[in-house]
């Protein structure tokens, strides 16, 4: 069985990912794949379980460490329970973030080691890295003003300027160093011009 490739979206907050995590899913259907949407931290019930306790508000400080493992954690069980099996059966997975969400906000937002991440990287995922990235991308503060004209903010979404261009800055340069996976679409630009530059990845993409 040929296998399928597994393609995540990535983005700071407020760069529109649910809207063209849509549009991805319903291109890719269209095209007669079998397709997996899923989402990090979460996918299984127990990964869903610690989404909520790593977004959740909370009068007490969390501890960079005690969040990373947390999130490994939610994803060791992703991992294993959806994401492999899936790409074993041929689907296409598309997942909504990945690692590289951890080496930007846990490692460059909250300032842990990125040797650390490799090595939690390397433990659960193995040599397994997404075929292409599509990295939503947006300035910071345009993007705040969108995530937070929507409502209640969970635990990140809280976080101050500075934390977020760290994340941003981080996601920039993994795209560069990372060029032949990482595809950046200019998420400021109108719905229909982002979805134009994802139309033009996607048929690329199907095209291997």
């Amino acid at each position: 069985m040929k296998p399928g490739l597994f393609i995540t979206v990535e983005g700071t907050e407020g760069v529109g990912k649910t809207t063209n995590m849509d549009f991805v899913e319903q291109w890719l259907i269209a095209k007669g794949l079998d397709v997996l949407r899923t989402r990090e931290p979460g996918g299984t019930p127990l990964a869903e379980t610690l989404r909520e306790l790593l977004l959740a508000p909370r009068e007490e400080a969390v501890d960079p460490t005690a969040e990373l493992l947390l999130v490994f954690a939610a994803r060791a069980q992703h991992f294993n329970q959806r994401i492999c099996p899936a790409l074993a059966q041929g689907k296409w997975v598309l997942c909504d973030r990945f690692t590289d969400a951890t080496y930007a906000y846990q490692g460059a937002g909250r300032g842990l080691d990125s040797a650390l991440i490799a090595q939690l990287e390397k433990v659960v995922q193995g040599s397994l890295r997404p075929d292409c990235t599509l990295l939503l991308d947006i300035d910071v503060n345009v993007g705040l003003e969108r995530a937070r004209s929507r409502g209640d903010l969970d635990r990140f979404e809280t976080e101050t300027i500075a934390f977020f261009e760290r994340v941003r800055a981080c996601y920039l340069a993994r795209a560069k160093a990372e060029a032949s996976r990482f595809r950046i679409v200019d998420a400021s630009q109108g719905l229909d011009d982002v979805q134009r530059d994802i139309d033009r990845v996607l048929a690329e993409l199907t095209q291997r």
